[in-house]
C-alpha cells in the first residue's frame, strides 16, 4: 500500500539507509508489476522491466523538487509519477525492441523465401541452358560429353563405344566443355570472362556440375 512517507524514505535512502530502499520496493512493486504486465502481457518481461526500474532508483534516485518539498502527499505523488514513468518507458523500449526483432525476422524469412525461390529457378534455368547448348554442339562432342558426364563412362569405355582412340575422346571432351563454357558464360557469370584462367576453369566446373 502506497503511503505518504515516500518522501521521508527517499531522503533516508539518499542518505544511505538501505532499509528505506527495501520499504519503497515493498510499497510500490505490486503496482509497477501490474502496470508493466498491462503493457507487455504475461511472460516475465514485465518483471525484468520493474527490476530495472528499481535498479535505476537505487543508482540514481530522483530528487524531491523544491515546490513539493515538505508536503508528504505531493512528495509521494512525485515519486509515484517517477516510478511509473520509468516503468512505462522501459515497457516501450521492450515493445520497440520486440517490434524491430519481429520485423527483422519477417524480413529475413521473406528474403530467405525469395532467395530460395530464385535459387531454385536459377538452378533450373541454368541446367536448361546447359542442356540446350549441349544439343548445339557437334555430334561427336555431344556424344562423348553425354557418355562421360551423364553416363559416367571412363575414357576407355567411351573409346570402345565410339570406336575412337582414347586421346581423341579426351580431346573431344575438352573441346566440348570449353565450347559449352564459352557459350554459357552469360548464364554462369554476371560479367564477361576470358576463356582462360580461374574464371574459365570455374565455368568448366559448373558445366560439369550441371550435367552430372
Amino acid at each position: 500500500m502506497i503511503c505518504p512517507i515516500d518522501g521521508h524514505l527517499l531522503r533516508s535512502f539518499r542518505g544511505g539507509d538501505a532499509r528505506a530502499f527495501a520499504r519503497m520496493v515493498e510499497s510500490h512493486q505490486a503496482a509497477l508489476l501490474r502496470h508493466a504486465r498491462a503493457l507487455l502481457g504475461p511472460g516475465g518481461q514485465h518483471e525484468d522491466v520493474v527490476q530495472e526500474v528499481f535498479l535505476k532508483l537505487a543508482q540514481n534516485p530522483p530528487e524531491i523538487p523544491a515546490e513539493v518539498d515538505g508536503d508528504p502527499r505531493l512528495e509521494q505523488a512525485h515519486l509515484v509519477s517517477w516510478l511509473h514513468t520509468v516503468t512505462r518507458n522501459g515497457c516501450m523500449d521492450v515493445i520497440r525492441a520486440e517490434s524491430r526483432r519481429r520485423r527483422r525476422e519477417q524480413h529475413a524469412a521473406a528474403s530467405e523465401a525469395i532467395e530460395g525461390g530464385l535459387t531454385r529457378v536459377e538452378e533450373r534455368d541454368t541446367r536448361d541452358a546447359v542442356e540446350r547448348e549441349l544439343n548445339r554442339l557437334p555430334v561427336d562432342q555431344r556424344e562423348v560429353l553425354v557418355l562421360r558426364l551423364l553416363g559416367e563412362r571412363s575414357y576407355r569405355e567411351i573409346a570402345e563405344i565410339t570406336g575412337r582412340k582414347i586421346g581423341t575422346v579426351g580431346w573431344l571432351i575438352s573441346e566440348g566443355l570449353k565450347a559449352l563454357a564459352d557459350s554459357l558464360a552469360p548464364v554462369l557469370e554476371p560479367a564477361p570472362a576470358r576463356n582462360t584462367g580461374p574464371a574459365a576453369s570455374s565455368r568448366l566446373d559448373r558445366v560439369q556440375g550441371e550435367l552430372s
